[in-house]
């Protein structure tokens, strides 16, 4: 496994100015979240647009393994998609075919954003299209038990593990110290090193300690951190410093 470590972090507000300032905070990508958020389609290409117009990589989390939601996003100019829920080789073959022009896949020929409004459409195809990174998220016992499949399958670049999804297909959610869930963390990890692809992991606290943790575990393609923590975070440790000269 020699993939370079690449950071980025995750947007749940949807304006375009979060983004804008995000990107030019030194991330290589930028996340942009419509599994967990109420982001809507048009603040969506807003937010691509803003990164992207900041030299940084756009991709979007999107709501589920699902044609036309894939095709929606992809269209408004996605660099790369990370896909929830890939619990196995048949959720893995789906996202390639939904991501995928064909021959390779079976994605819709659309003429929005990524394709220059019908302007560049030979261009995209020939270039952007296939560049685009495709990430399955791991976040079932399931996906763990056929991994290997998964993170074999061409199309796929890399994978982003789930742990608290994990630990609840177990019946343990966030029961991260149970030796069941461990394991299942542990295969995780062991399976996903023997592949030259991105190994994804999500660092919830905005701690760069906790960051390099990851890095020295193995992981390369990992999210600092969201945009909400680093906002409220900041705001409460300067409030707690003010208060004690009142």
């Amino acid at each position: 496994m020699d993939k370079k470590m690449t950071l980025g972090t995750w947007i749940t507000i949807g304006h375009f100015s979060i983004a804008e300032i995000l990107a030019d905070a030194g991330f290589d990508w930028l996340c942009i979240d419509i599994e967990h958020s109420v982001i809507d389609y048009l603040e969506l290409a807003q937010m691509i647009s803003a990164i992207q117009g900041k030299n940084c990589k756009a991709f979007v989390r999107v709501g589920e393994n699902n044609r036309r939601i894939i095709k929606r996003v992809l269209d408004a100019g996605a660099d790369g998609l990370i896909i929830p829920s890939v619990n196995c080789l048949t959720d893995a073959v789906n996202a390639v075919k939904y991501v995928k022009y064909p021959p390779v896949g079976e994605r819709g020929v659309g003429l929005a954003r990524a394709q220059g409004y019908g302007f560049g459409f030979e261009n995209y195809r020939d270039e952007k299209a296939k560049s685009i990174t495709l990430i399955a998220q791991i976040e079932h016992v399931n996906a763990i038990n056929e991994l290997d499949d998964i993170i074999s399958l061409d199309g796929i670049d890399g994978t982003f593990i789930g742990p608290y999804d994990l630990s609840g297909s177990m019946g343990k959610p966030g029961q991260y110290d149970d030796p069941d869930v461990k394991d299942a963390l542990m295969r995780y990890e062991t399976i996903a090193k023997k592949y030259n692809k991105q190994i994804g992991f999500h660092v919830i606290q905005p701690d760069y300690k906790l960051v390099a943790e990851k890095i020295d575990a193995g992981y390369n393609f990992i999210a600092f951190s969201l945009d909400s923590l680093f906002l409220g975070t900041i705001a409460r440790q300067q409030i707690e410093h003010i208060r004690k000269y009142k």
